[in-house]
């Protein structure tokens, strides 16, 4: 069973525009997002899907393989199922440009469920909160699982809501039966052709999270727990803390 990395990149933002082509330790960020996804055991192709020429360039002067999309998708899923339509390869798999220390056994992790049974349309990851500030946070996404480890639902909120030990929170919080969801997906290609038409449903809007909209609709969506995490990328800010991680990792 064929399995595609998918990786898109867009050259505007609001907070870092030109983000996929900042330098870290003399490579452009999406060469590591590249690079890293290619080491995942079952990964057979990397393709950077873009609509920039310059972004293109980059990703071609290092030896990647790049697709050119169109420019009015509204999400980086609607741009992933552009390319996954040229495609011929079963699972197709949504890594972020922005995430330069992404770890292959993440992606690994979240494939697997997948490749052990072809009912499941998509798959995602979660981790173990770190704080009870983080779940607090509406920035970080929560998800509640089932007993087979497959989503309930994803909120922004602190769910699930501690009745009995909410007055002791802030001792208690690990006990909460709730993780911090990881923005890496795989899709059965199938599917992902079928969900840019799927109608927006009324919690995606309200949560403004996409992945509700498949929960909405009926779909399953399995939920594989890894205790890794890469660091994305932001704000400068951001790409200065992991310049110095890879420094301090880069062979000299």
């Amino acid at each position: 069973m064929g399995v595609t990395v998918v990786i898109p990149a867009r050259y505007a933002s609001t907070r870092f525009p030109g983000k996929p082509l900042a330098d870290l330790c003399g490579k452009p960020m999406i060469q590591w997002v590249y690079e890293r996804s290619a080491l995942c055991e079952s990964v057979g192709r990397v393709i950077v899907a873009t609509d920039d020429d310059r972004i293109a360039r980059a990703v071609e002067s290092f030896g990647g393989d790049v697709a050119m999309t169109r420019s009015d998708h509204l999400t980086g899923t609607d741009r992933l199922a552009e390319v996954a339509a040229g495609l011929d390869d079963e699972l197709i798999v949504n890594v972020q440009g922005d995430e330069p220390l992404i770890d292959p056994a993440m992606i690994q992790a979240a494939v697997a469920p997948l490749l052990a049974d072809d009912s499941i349309p998509m798959g995602t990851l979660k981790t173990p909160l770190t704080s009870i500030e983080e779940y607090r946070n509406p920035n970080v996404v929560k998800v509640v699982t089932d007993q087979h480890g497959f989503a309930l639902y994803f909120s922004r909120a602190p769910i699930p809501y501690p009745r009995d030990f909410n007055d002791a929170l802030d001792q208690r919080w690990g006990e909460l039966a709730t993780a911090k969801h990881i923005g890496l997906y795989v899709y059965r290609r199938e599917f992902l052709l079928q969900y840019p038409h799927l109608k927006t449903t009324p919690l995606e809007s309200q949560e403004c999270l996409e992945q509700l909209r498949a929960l909405e609709h009926g779909y399953r969506i399995s939920v594989a727990e890894t205790r890794l995490a890469g660091q994305g990328v932001d704000t400068p800010e951001d790409l200065e803390q992991v310049r110095v991680i890879l420094a301090s990792s880069v062979p000299r």
